[in-house]
Formats: C-alpha cells, sequence, structure tokens
C-alpha cells in the first residue's frame, strides 16, 4: 500500500504537475502588459556585436579545424539568436512565469539525471564529461542547472516566504537541494559552473532576504569547503588555477599559455584596436577564442573603446534586468528575475576577469557573445521569461496609473462639492 502511495505521488509530482503547468501556461489577459523596450533593444544590441565578434574571432577556427568552413560557428549561432530571440519574443513572453512553480520539482529532478547521465559519457578531448551526445546534435546539462539551481531557490523562498529569515527555510531549505547539483558538476568536472552556481544563489539569498542573519556562518563554511577542494585537484587543474593571476599579473614567465595570449591581444588593441578582422592573436595564436578568449578578441580589434562599449551594453542590460525584478508583481517573479539577471552578470565578470589575468583560468564563455548553442538558447529563454515578468509588472503599473487618474477625476468632479459663483453683472 505505501509503494503505491509513493507512486501515485511520484506521478502526481511529475506528469501531474506538467498537466498544471500547461493549464496554467497562458499569462492573463489582464497581465498581458506592454513590453519593457529598453530591455529588449539592449538585448537586441548586444546580441548583434555578440554575432559580429563571434564571426571575427572564429573564422580561422572554422577555416584550419573544419575543412575551410569559416561559417563552422556562426552559422549556428546566428540560426540559435535569431530562432531564439524570436521565441522569447513573440512565445515566451507571452507565458504565465507563475506556472513555473508547478515545473521546479520536475526539471530538479530531470537535472539530476543529465547530470548522472553525462558522467557516463565519453570524454572529450580535454578528458571532461560534460556533453551529452544525442547524435545529430550535443548539449551541455551544466546549462540547464544553472535555470534549475535558479528556479528552486525562487520557488522554494516564494513557498515559504514568511519563513525565509530562519535557517531551516531561509538556508538549508534553498541551498541543500543544490549540493547535489553541485556535487556531480565537480566531478565532470566543470569548475566555472559550479562558480556561478555559487555566485548566483549568493546573490539570491542576499537580494531575497533569505537566511541573512545566518549568512555570516555559512560563508566561511563555504570559503572552507572550496579551499579544501582547491588543494585537493587534479594536476592539470591545479596547474591552470595555480598561474599567475591578481589585481597585478606581471610574472608572464609563469603565467598559463592561454592568459598570456589573451594579454597578448588585449595590449595590442590600444585605444581604438587593429580594425574589426584584424586580430593577430586569434590565428592559432589564442586557444578557444571563439568562446573562452573572445572578450580578448574584442580589445585587440576594438581596443578599450570596444571593450568600454560591450561592458557599458551588458551594465544596461543589466540594469534594466533589475528594473523588471524590482517591479514584478510578486516575490517569485523577483527572485526569478534576481536569478536571471545575477547569472548574466556574474558570467560577464568572470569571463572579462580570466581574459584580463584578474581570476584563474577556469574556461568561462561570455554571454551572447562565446560560442554555444545550448547555453544561447537558455539565455534566450531566460530573457523570454524577464519580459513576461515586465510584462505582468508593467501591467500591473498602468492598472495603478488608470485606478490614480480615476480617483484624480471623481474628486474634481464638481458635484461632489457645490461651487459658489458671483454673478457680474
Amino acid at each position: 500500500m505505501q509503494t503505491a502511495s509513493l507512486f501515485v505521488l511520484l506521478l502526481d509530482r511529475t506528469f501531474g504537475n506538467l498537466f498544471r503547468m500547461l493549464r496554467n501556461i497562458r499569462l492573463p489577459k489582464e497581465e498581458r502588459g506592454p513590453l519593457s523596450w529598453n530591455f529588449v533593444g539592449a538585448l537586441a544590441l548586444v546580441m548583434i556585436y555578440g554575432l559580429i565578434m563571434l564571426f571575427s574571432a572564429s573564422y580561422t577556427s572554422g577555416y584550419n579545424n573544419y575543412s575551410g568552413d569559416i561559417y563552422h560557428f556562426i552559422r549556428p549561432q546566428a540560426f540559435f539568436a535569431a530562432a531564439g530571440f524570436a521565441a522569447a519574443l513573440l512565445f515566451i513572453s507571452n507565458i504565465n512565469y507563475r506556472a513555473l512553480h508547478y515545473f521546479t520539482e520536475t526539471l530538479y529532478i530531470v537535472t539530476l539525471m543529465l547530470l548522472v547521465i553525462v558522467l557516463l559519457m565519453p570524454t572529450d578531448v580535454e578528458g571532461f564529461h560534460r556533453w551529452v551526445d544525442l547524435g545529430f546534435t550535443s548539449f551541455q546539462p551544466s546549462e540547464i542547472a544553472k535555470f534549475s539551481v535558479i528556479l528552486w531557490v525562487a520557488d522554494y523562498a516564494s513557498n515559504h516566504y514568511d519563513q525565509r529569515g530562519t535557517l531551516l527555510h531561509g538556508l538549508l531549505g534553498t541551498v541543500g537541494p543544490v549540493i547535489p547539483i553541485m556535487v556531480l558538476l565537480l566531478a565532470e568536472p566543470h569548475k566555472s559552473a559550479t562558480l556561478l552556481i555559487c555566485l548566483i544563489v549568493g546573490t539570491m539569498l542576499v537580494c531575497g532576504g533569505c537566511g541573512l542573519r545566518w549568512l555570516p556562518l555559512a560563508v566561511p563554511a563555504a570559503i572552507a569547503a572550496g579551499w579544501y577542494y582547491l588543494s585537493n585537484l587534479q594536476d592539470y587543474a591545479q596547474t591552470r588555477l595555480g598561474g599567475v593571476w591578481g589585481l597585478t599579473p606581471t610574472d608572464t614567465d609563469n603565467m598559463l599559455y592561454q592568459t598570456k595570449q589573451g594579454l597578448y591581444a588585449i595590449s595590442s588593441g590600444g585605444l581604438f584596436g587593429l580594425g574589426i578582422g584584424n586580430s593577430r592573436q586569434k590565428h592559432q595564436w589564442l586557444p578557444y577564442a571563439e568562446n573562452d578568449f573572445i572578450f580578448s578578441v574584442v580589445c585587440e580589434e576594438l581596443g578599450f573603446v570596444g571593450a568600454l562599449l560591450l561592458i557599458g551594453l551588458f551594465l544596461f542590460l543589466i540594469v534594466q534586468g533589475i528594473f523588471i525584478s524590482l517591479r514584478a508583481p510578486d516575490y517569485f517573479g523577483a527572485m526569478l528575475g534576481i536569478g536571471i539577471t545575477a547569472q548574466v552578470a556574474w558570467q560577464m565578470f568572470c569571463h572579462i576577469g580570466v581574459n584580463t589575468a584578474l581570476l584563474p583560468n577556469t574556461g568561462i564563455s561570455l554571454p551572447f557573445f562565446s560560442s554555444g548553442g545550448t547555453s544561447l538558447l537558455m539565455l534566450l529563454a531566460e530573457m523570454g521569461l524577464l519580459m513576461s515578468i515586465s510584462r505582468a509588472g508593467n501591467a500591473r503599473t498602468v492598472a495603478q496609473q488608470k485606478r490614480q487618474q480615476a480617483e484624480l477625476a471623481r474628486r474634481m468632479e464638481r458635484g461632489g462639492r457645490q461651487v459658489y459663483r458671483r454673478d457680474l453683472p
């Protein structure tokens, strides 16, 4: 009897919740407010900039490694960008983001299964388990894991809003289920994804007011665990993290090859760069120029001005994401928006930090710039959710403005108070 009850509960938590999500997936008519076009415009500019720079950074690798196909990287990236942006703008922005409440547990279980499956896959050229090969394509479960963690924290914190300041529901309940995901990511190993998840979850906890009184105790524990992990890394990982990096990375003799070539590219750009397409380091000198070190190519070709433009566009996009989160009509929408915005912000910061040797070389992509279909599609789906939150928030703002105008008009009606006038002769 207990086994049957557990089976029924499992079916209800998976397929039952999926049907409930689909039943509530459409955004109510009264909440279909206008889009935040500043956010949409910033996203479009970032994507266009990213596609231009990806082609410039990748055509050499495509020519040398894929039988002269200079469009090997940009062709699928442009397709995914166009399809993902259209889907985010026309479809995902019109869904009810609150329906994702029903999808949290299912996505969490699927994420754990994918992270286990990827460990059973053959290793890639560097000996890592990061890709699930479907035959016709492949994808990284770590990209799904990032959103799964964001959704879990937002859902749990909103379900326990009144207890979010306690140790149990504010910290253990939100962070505890994230630990198995991080352990599986470390087993791949995928240090950059693990670092990003830590930063995203920390940002959401602080901004959401979750377990704030206990965070001073949790931070030293997290630092101790990270130190223990770093001290027991494999030789290859220790070499990458043990290279010269920091605020003054001047010892180029002991610097990792990738980091050194990235700094050469940045320093060669000067103020205005060598001109788009004229990078020298991308010609087989700078490894992964189309992915982990695309910011260095931007600096070499467009110089300091191009780097400032890139950072400025990202900052404008992030600020718009913050505004959308602050205007969300409920706590769940605010937490979801904070998590998505934090992912873009921290990923940009870490990528630039690695390229400038401020951070150790963990291999991290630049959102909307680096090559990678899974990452781009997941990011654009998350941008669509931000648009959905913005629609609901803007609809509430419009409704409030209408109520205020109606109240003002009512007070100004002449019928509410007798007005005496003196007749002129």
